[in-house]
């Protein structure tokens, strides 16, 4: 029996055939890969010319700890690093503070100083390798470290490559790994920009993040559109503040989720990228090509992997995996199986790699630029997918742009209801989940699973210690008066704090001084 309609999660309806009549191809909106409105692809030979960076994020426990995971995926063939850092790090508390108790290196590496940020890169050389930082709130004290390990190496911050993520609209959103109310925080962040337009000139100084949007609970067209609202909120604050925008936007980069339906996903980094490239064209008036590329890092979807029958994630990592690289990806982390016990082993991340690599190398599909372009069914999607986004972003404008979403609830608000329907979904079995809600085994195996020594978190407050009574404690405190003086006026932070981390202030330290001006962000019941 044919099956009654079906809608994708954005509520898009899937025709059983689709049909050229009544969705025709416009080869127009439709263009040439490397040229507007960029559909295809931000480069014309895309993979023919140079595959998508594979950068497996890891972290975990101590500095050092990591250097070797680190180095062990760069033996095994990744070509970019991508740091996780531990929550108490992405708050702005040092590994000796009392909230920090129990939670050093647990998500992420802990990293209270430049020593942490040496080891970390201890053997890595800056200038040969990309490094991605999943950091927001405190990313101006990270990105600051990593320039000052870049200057001990020799290498100049002009030669340095990489990514912070630095995307704190996001956190309010979906995250909650903020310090500092909205205001401050973006003032923070355009400081990041106009620093970086000088002295970074290869390094990208925000990732604007659709994929936690995405993990909590949001349709792929709620991904899109919001996350290209806050990437609009950024534009519009750097120009506030006198950036150029052909000066700041070929800096831009983004981030998404990519999920199991193949086809939507596909369509959907599609029209991001066609959607970005209007609005930066139509809506801001760029002039340099480089400002209208949507540049895009993916990861495969986390809240889709499960505990029951954690092998079926292997095929879940690698269709979406997939998606991502038939969608046009510049980077990609596949999520190890066992990610929804732990944090991933040295044997399933290097699966998680190997999965990348089978499709860069076995499957073929590298091998022309965009082979789904012409696809009735994808071009059908990437057109919906488009015109749901566009409606939703002009939603947006329309309530008073992303800060005032935020501060009013519709973000969350909305992501919780597409949420809650998609769990629906799942518990009455219209949508099946492999293992979960059908196909499901009585005795399901678990894996082996990476446990973090608590050691290290003791290791690691006694070395903290240590270099609080060896450091020059005097111009600790004059540095930390400096930056004070800069954020409460109007001069930019970065290079103060880029001077304190020099001098081994922490990043409790920093987080605190800032703390004391701007306050904390509470969130409205």
């Amino acid at each position: 029996m044919t099956k009654p309609t079906i809608k994708t999660t954005s509520g898009i309806e899937i025709p059983s055939l689709a049909d050229p009549k009544e969705n025709p191809v416009d080869i127009n909106r439709l263009g040439e890969p490397g040229k507007y409105p960029f559909t295809r692809g931000v480069y014309p030979d895309m993979y023919r010319g140079r595959l998508w960076t594979m950068r497996q994020y890891a972290g975990f426990g101590t500095a050092s700890e990591t250097n070797k995971r680190f180095k062990y995926l760069l033996e095994k063939g990744q070509t970019g690093l991508s740091v996780a850092f531990d929550l108490a790090t992405q708050i702005g508390y040092d590994s000796d503070h009392p909230l920090s108790k129990g939670e050093v290196g647990r998500t992420g590496v802990a990293i209270d100083s430049l020593e942490d940020m040496e080891l970390l890169f201890d053997g890595i050389p800056l200038d040969k390798v990309s490094t991605s930082m999943t950091i927001n709130s405190t990313a101006v004290i990270l990105l600051a470290m990593y320039i000052a390990v870049g200057k001990k190496q020799g290498v100049e911050s002009e030669q340095l490559t990489g990514t912070i993520q630095n995307d704190i609209l996001k956190e309010f959103i979906a995250r909650g790994t903020y310090i500092f109310p909205p205001q401050p925080s973006m003032r923070i962040i355009t400081d990041i920009f106009a620093y970086a337009a000088d002295k970074l000139p290869r390094f990208n100084t925000i990732s604007i993040s659709g994929y936690h949007i995405r993990e909590a609970g949001s349709t792929a067209v709620q991904e899109v559109a919001f996350t290209l609202s806050n990437a609009v909120a950024y534009v519009k604050a750097a120009l506030t503040a006198g950036l150029d925008i052909d000066s700041i936007a070929p800096r831009l980069s983004f981030f998404f989720a990519s999920h199991t339906n193949l086809f939507e996903e596909v369509a959907k980094f599609r029209a991001a990228r066609r959607v970005w490239a209007w609005v930066m064209k139509e809506q801001f008036g760029a002039k340099n090509s480089k400002s209208l590329l949507l540049r895009f890092h993916t990861q495969t979807g986390g809240s889709t992997l499960t505990a029951q029958q954690p092998e079926n994630n292997i095929v879940r990592t690698a269709m979406q995996a997939l998606s991502a690289v038939l969608g046009g990806t510049q980077s990609l982390h596949t999520n190890a199986f066992d990610e929804a016990l732990a944090l991933p082993t040295e044997k399933s991340a290097e699966i998680a790699l190997r999965t990348q690599q089978l499709i860069a190398h076995e499957t073929g599909v590298t091998d022309s630029v965009d082979p789904l372009a012409g696809s009735y069914l994808v071009e059908y999607l990437t057109d919906q997918i488009e015109k749901k986004a566009l409606d939703l972003m002009a939603q947006v404008e329309k309530s008073g742009g992303s800060v005032a979403c935020i501060e009013d609830g519709y973000f969350r608000n909305e992501i919780g209801r597409a949420a809650y329907e998609f769990q629906k979904s799942i518990e009455s079995k219209e949508r099946t989940l492999v293992g979960v809600n059908k196909f499901v085994s009585e005795q399901s195996e678990i894996p082996q699973v990476l446990k973090v020594d608590a050691v290290l978190e003791k290791q690691q407050v006694a070395r903290l210690g240590e270099l609080k009574e060896r450091r020059n404690n005097e111009k600790v405190r004059q540095c930390l008066d400096n930056l004070k003086a800069a954020a409460q006026g109007n001069e930019n932070i970065v290079n103060h704090v880029v001077e304190a981390v020099e001098n081994y202030a922490t990043v409790g330290e920093i987080s605190n001084q800032l703390r004391e001006i701007w306050g904390e962000y509470n969130e409205r019941s």
